[in-house]
């Protein structure tokens, strides 16, 4: 795709692009129109972890220093070709934009979505998650507690034979990721989720928590399980972040995590694709081996037993 003007056609659908010249990203520059641009390219790796899910919008009408806001229900104006899901919620229903192409990638890019936030579950199965979640969050500026958490999680789930997948945030931490097949509900994920981390806090409480409460934290990392809920979110793969230098959340192998030079933030929409160009998408093989938690359950209690 070049540069972005006036509109651009994708999927056979005219999007007009408004206003590519505006800086979303003030402290490099970094323009609307570039940030089109790369969910435009980004989109044949993006999408299969988008595709037939609910999502929730990030935007920043006048960039990242300014306010944002949180956009659930599709906006009247957002064309008929966009899809589009009717959720139940607390009270009533909300009808979610549904990402399944390049055109709606781009077109939601255009109104100052910087990141797509999603469901953990699909629209046919909205009660069951196909993947499980830890989101490592360190409370200080020590990085290496969230490596060693990230491992001792690797470790874990190596021994409970439950594929672990590890990406960057784009903010401050790691996720590590297990996809799952659809068989249990979000509250037996999210215990079973708990369950995996008290064991991993247990060896190093010192380093790790699963404190609610930010105030009590101290500088250990918050692993937060709260994102296997229901209608909770997480910011996908190859998303980008509201942070200095538009970052992205960026699928890695676990080889990276010993690097002495990797950072949450560290990899942006300017230097993705050189990445890309020199090594295989550590995620090219996350949807082919989904997993059941039954028989790690099992495994889980044994090994939580004293």
């Amino acid at each position: 795709m070049t540069a972005v003007t006036g509109s651009v056609r994708i999927d056979r659908h005219e999007i007009k692009i408004s206003r590519p010249e505006k800086v979303l990203f003030p402290g490099e520059g970094i323009t609307k129109g570039e940030l089109i641009e790369y969910y435009a390219r980004i989109a044949p790796r993006m999408l299969p972890h988008l595709r037939n899910r609910p999502l929730t919008l990030e935007r920043y009408p006048d960039g990242i220093g300014t306010k944002r806001f949180f956009q659930k229900e599709v906006s009247s104006y957002f064309p008929d070709w966009i899809r589009r899901v009717t959720v139940p919620k607390v009270g009533g229903t909300v009808t979610h934009v549904v990402c399944n192409d390049a055109a709606t990638l781009v077109y939601l890019a255009n109104q100052a979505c910087v990141t797509p936030h999603i469901f953990l579950s699909r629209v046919d199965k909205l009660d069951y998650p196909d993947q499980m979640v830890f989101d490592l969050d360190p409370q200080g500026e020590d990085f290496e507690v969230v490596r060693s958490t990230a491992q001792a999680f690797k470790q874990l789930l190596d021994e409970l034979a439950l594929p672990a997948y590890l990406k960057t945030t784009g903010s401050r931490g790691l996720h590590v990721v297990v996809p799952l097949r659809r068989r249990e509900s979000y509250d037996s994920v999210r215990s079973f989720a708990r369950d995996a981390a008290g064991i991993v806090i247990g060896q190093a409480p010192k380093e790790r928590t699963l404190e609610q409460l930010k105030a009590n934290r101290g500088e250990r990392v918050f692993i937060d399980t709260n994102r296997n809920g229901y209608a909770q979110l997480i910011a996908p793969a190859y998303a980008v972040r509201a942070r200095a230098g538009a970052p992205v959340s960026v699928p890695l192998a676990w080889s990276e995590l010993s690097r002495k030079s990797l950072r949450p933030n560290g990899i942006t929409i300017r230097t993705i694709f050189g990445r890309l160009e020199k090594a295989e998408d550590p995620w090219h093989d996350f949807w082919d081996n989904p997993a059941s938690l039954a028989t790690a359950r099992r495994k889980l209690a044994r090994r939580a037993k004293p």
